[in-house]
């Protein structure tokens, strides 16, 4: 597979977003979905794409020939700094070390907070150039969030006080019955009860297990090997 060619963009300018079929390199980038940007050996910001103005609201004119540590501003999820003028992703492209991807916070120009997706590639220098470093990224602030609420849906109580079930056996009962796929209608006839006594037992049950569905409390018994 041919290596991507050693590219120069001009300082200060943005690369416009192709006008034919034959796309190179910087044209490519310019026109990507994902935000795209490309940073100097000296941290200042030489490149910046149409995509990363939409995601983080910063306009190439704003950003060019700035120190990207000044626009992004990162931090990791311990709140601790992660931009600086020793960037913790050039440093090691530049030692042809591997960067997979890293997530970092920063804040849209907006002042939005947002979780981007960075993943990181050296290019050689063209004749007289600078070595640059791409750094492509996705906005992944909804992603993160999703997940975090599920975390906290499923994080159900593991056991009461005297390392027993929370539930009663009528409610474990229950449980190991939603886990079959019995619907209320199944659930009032193989108890005995009404269909109301039956929604007021899970009811009871999801307030006892931290859990808002069947789902999730099937998804507890199965954790907790109840059946």
């Amino acid at each position: 597979m041919e290596a991507p060619r050693s590219i120069e963009w001009p300082r200060g300018r943005a690369v416009p977003p192709p006008a034919g079929g034959d796309h190179t390199l910087e044209q490519a980038l310019a026109e990507v979905g994902d935000g795209a940007f490309a940073v100097a050996e000296d941290g200042r910001v030489r490149f910046w794409n149409r995509a990363a103005e939409r995601i983080l609201g910063w306009t190439a004119r704003e950003v060019l020939e700035r120190p990207c540590c000044e626009i992004l501003e990162g931090i990791d999820g311990d709140g601790n700094r992660f931009c600086s003028r020793s960037c913790h992703l050039m440093s090691p492209v530049q030692r042809r070390e591997s960067v997979q991807h890293v997530e970092m916070q920063t804040r849209t120009k907006a002042g939005r907070a947002a979780w981007l997706d960075i993943h990181v590639f050296e290019l050689s220098p063209a004749a007289g150039g600078d070595a640059l470093t791409v750094h492509l990224f996705r906005d992944v602030t909804a992603t993160r969030a999703l997940l975090e609420l599920l975390r906290n849906r499923l994080r159900a109580p593991e056991t009461s006080s005297n390392g027993a079930s929370p539930l009663t056996r009528r409610e474990s009962e229950i449980v190991r019955l939603l886990a079959t796929g019995a619907n209320t209608k199944v659930l009032a006839e193989r108890l005995h009860v009404s269909p109301a006594t039956v929604r007021n037992h899970v009811q009871n049950i999801f307030t006892k297990l931290g859990v808002h569905s069947r789902l999730e409390a099937v998804a507890w018994a199965n954790r907790h090997r109840l059946g």
